[in-house]
């Protein structure tokens, strides 16, 4: 129920978003690409700033980086997007950016992780609900900056965050808290890199750096 919650909020957000978006002129858009670029670095540092183990944190980075590219990723994922988007009929020059950017802000950090299982292990989901009110309002201003590919985040949004609560109770025994912690601070430095993108400052492949939110906790576990 807090997934589907989440849901709902993203899609009401990016629905209100994409309204606004039409009214506004371009220097205002532009605008909000800035505010959101600079939002998204500062939340991704203070996620990174969590960690207490900055070598297995490098060591995820460049394994998941090199097992990304390997399997090329990005790549794969561009091609499915196109193919969705040419049964859609979508023709926005942002819909790949702005799927994954809304992906990457929704889905990685601590609220997604802790409240899945908070779900998953039969309590109330407090802290989903907690996340679907700030992913509702985050939406609203990613779709006026991005358009229609915000709201097919919902998608892999439901997946993800839905996988994770259904198979919370087998995954929680091999999880502690600083598999969590460690896991949570990488995803801040993807997010790092989200905003750096956001800002045309440089072109990260940042999917294909998603291995590194796997390894992570396989780190911690091995060496922590």
């Amino acid at each position: 129920m807090g997934t589907l919650f989440n849901a709902i909020t993203v899609i009401v957000g990016s629905l209100l978003g994409l309204l606004i978006r039409k009214r506004l002129p371009k220097r205002f858009i532009n605008m909000v690409f800035v505010a959101l670029g600079l939002f998204t670095i500062v939340l991704g540092i203070k996620m990174a700033l969590q960690s207490n183990e900055l070598l297995l944190m490098v060591f995820s980075l460049v394994l998941g980086g090199l097992l990304g590219e390997w399997v090329q990723i990005e790549k794969r994922l561009e091609a499915g997007v196109d193919r969705l988007k040419a049964k859609s009929k979508i023709e926005s020059s942002k819909f790949t950016e702005g799927l994954t950017t809304a992906f990457m802000l929704f889905c990685v950090g601590s609220l997604t992780i802790l409240g899945a299982f908070e779900e998953g292990l039969g309590k109330p989901p407090n802290l989903l609900i907690t996340k679907g009110v700030m992913d509702g309002f985050s939406s609203i201003a990613l779709s006026a900056a991005f358009g229609i590919g915000v709201l097919f985040s919902v998608v892999p949004l439901v997946l993800y965050q839905g996988g994770l609560t259904i198979f919370a109770a087998y995954l929680a025994p091999f999880l502690n808290d600083l598999m969590i912690n460690e896991l949570s601070a990488v995803g801040g430095v993807l997010i790092v890199g989200v905003g750096i993108s956001i800002l045309e400052v440089k072109e990260i492949s940042i999917i294909n750096l998603l291995p590194a939110l796997f390894i992570s906790p396989l780190l911690v576990w091995g060496f922590a």
